[in-house]
């Protein structure tokens, strides 16, 4: 893998025992997807946490299982943990009940991070596809808190319908900021007056586009993260400027289980973000 992604450390035994975190609040942001700021109890497991923007921590409960769950907040802020969390199985339902003050097992964090090394001096582009927005937004904030070190910076972002766009909220600070940000829906709803489309429209209308100077970042459904970078590699760009974060189903989070292995990559220990020339061959295989 190429050095630009920072690869998660060998990991001590430590990581296998997950540390207790309490809910200190609890924010909904469309149906079915709900954020929570969890702040571990043990003083000194919470001094050293620190994570990089990309990746994920192991959420527990017990007697319903782990799953794995991106930071979706500032990583300058390591107190409160930010985790936005949509329903999709028995982990997620059960963390949906739970109310502020309660607990949870959090292992983590683990996996590889949003090569922003190789970002600095480039404009990015940011591609993000309904919870796909998530694992990106620690990346917004970092790149933000250094405006002067990029160039352009886009997000493109699509979501099912005008409802089911999150963080909505925060569009006015980040285009105050310099973020400059392009949204579509697949259907349209009484109001809306956006783009109405799939994603990778958004890239192949963006004007002034450079692709010798860009940096392409996405991450949402496959057949999204796949036909971005298609439109992508038809504008000039190359795989080796394109990196996306994959999901797969994982369990252990430091590839010793096999669940969510890809080809010969380990989604949880190589991964999630990878450049695309790399894991392209895999994403195209039906049923990896």
């Amino acid at each position: 893998m190429n050095s630009t992604v920072r690869k998660q450390p060998e990991k001590p035994a430590s990581f296998w025992v997950a540390k207790t975190a309490v809910i200190r609040e609890i924010t909904a942001e469309v149906s079915g997807v709900t954020t929570y700021q969890l702040a571990l109890i043990d003083a000194a497991a919470a001094q050293s946490y620190r994570f990089e923007p990309g990746q994920f921590n192991m959420l527990y409960l017990p007697g319903a299982g782990e799953s794995a769950i991106s930071m979706s907040g500032d990583p300058a802020d390591c107190e409160t943990l930010i985790h936005t969390i949509r329903v999709a199985g028995n982990v997620t339902r059960s963390i949906a009940a739970l109310k502020v003050g309660d607990t949870l097992g959090l292992r983590g964090p683990f996996g590889t991070s949003w090569p922003r090394e190789a970002c600095r001096g480039k404009n990015v582009i940011l591609v993000a596809g309904g919870i796909g927005l998530p694992p990106l937004r620690p990346l917004i904030y970092q790149l933000l808190a250094q405006r002067d070190e990029y160039g352009s910076l886009h997000l493109l972002y699509g979501a099912r319908t005008p409802e089911m766009r999150v963080y909505t909220r925060e569009y006015d600070r980040w285009r105050a900021e310099g973020l400059e940000i392009r949204e579509t829906v697949d259907r349209s709803s009484p109001g809306w007056r956006g783009n109405v489309g799939v994603v990778p429209q958004l890239l192949e209308r963006l004007t002034g586009f450079d692709p010798a100077q860009t940096v392409l970042l996405i991450c949402g459904p496959d057949l999204m993260m796949r036909f971005t970078a298609r439109a992508a590699l038809q504008r000039g760009m190359t795989g080796a400027q394109i990196w996306v974060s994959t999901e797969r189903n994982m369990q252990c989070a430091v590839g010793l289980c096999g669940h969510c292995q890809l080809g010969p990559e380990f989604i949880c220990k190589d991964g999630p973000v990878f450049r695309y020339d790399q894991i392209s061959p895999y994403l195209k295989v039906e049923g990896l």
